[in-house]
């Protein structure tokens, strides 16, 4: 897909992957939404990167469709949406709350489905669009700590997964970004910082040109590093060996002092 002049929403823009990839699709001639839900950084990357912002708290339920709705109002239609808004939580399951819960599953997940289903019939009238959807290692893993997040993310992946073939041949494309460990303030927000030694984070903008290139060239999968790749084919070929080193790690990570 060319993206000069192509109008693109990006759902959690204010900070993070979201602001790197609202910055690297400005810098390809995109005419750029940003969404999130903090008003001054909002406007900051929207006044960066030449956009409008439109702000909106995303895990309250039927505020996808509001936000799509505006967005269409502001140039009439979208060419291309970026559905990255999330958050995360990390601790046992037994002590998640019910609102937690609630929470987490409304903003990775259903507000990414609410948004695709009511901007989708208008990129199929239209014969052309993209749908880039921001998944994560740990939906095709799982991550002890994390099974809320880690369901959400595999539903996404399967969502994108079965939306595909779907849309052969109608002009709208899919793509799936998989990052991995990303330098940014979503460990903080989870509940626990980042404290590993490896693997190191990955810059924002290196996920952000990932995702990009995948709208560009029309790529249904990217990886972020690459050699992520490695961890489910093992779940897949050995998985007594993968979950023997999941319950060995995972059990390090949820009772490491400091963390809830």
């Amino acid at each position: 897909m060319r993206l000069g002049g192509r109008v693109v929403l990006v759902t959690g823009a204010s900070a993070g992957i979201g602001a790197a990839v609202a910055e690297e699709l400005a810098g390809a001639g995109g005419r750029l939404i940003v969404h999130g839900r903090d008003e001054e950084r909002t406007e900051a990357v929207a006044k960066r990167t030449g956009g409008m912002s439109l702000l909106g708290d995303l895990a309250v339920p039927g505020a996808a469709t509001k936000l799509a709705d505006a967005a269409l109002d502001v140039h009439g239609h979208i060419d291309i949406v970026v559905a990255n808004a999330g958050l995360g939580w990390s601790g046992p399951f037994a002590e998640m709350t019910a609102a937690d819960i609630d929470r987490l599953v409304t903003l990775d997940l259903l507000a990414p489905l609410q948004l695709v289903r009511r901007l989708l019939p208008p990129m199929l009238h239209r014969g052309a669009g993209h749908i880039a959807l921001v998944g994560s290692i740990a939906g095709r893993t799982g991550v002890a700590g994390e099974a809320v997040y880690a369901a959400t993310k595999a539903a996404l992946d399967v969502f994108a997964e079965s939306l595909r073939p779907e849309l052969r041949g109608t002009g709208v494309a899919v793509s799936l970004t998989v990052p991995g460990v990303v330098d940014t303030g979503f460990f903080a927000a989870r509940g626990r910082p980042y404290d590993r030694r490896r693997p190191r984070p990955v810059p924002a903008a290196d996920v952000a040109k990932a995702l990009v290139g995948a709208i560009a060239l029309d790529r249904a999968e990217v990886w972020i590093p690459g050699w992520l790749r490695v961890a489910p084919a093992v779940r897949a070929l050995a998985p007594g060996l993968y979950r023997r080193l999941a319950t060995r790690f995972g059990e390090q990570v949820i009772s490491r002092p400091g963390g809830q």
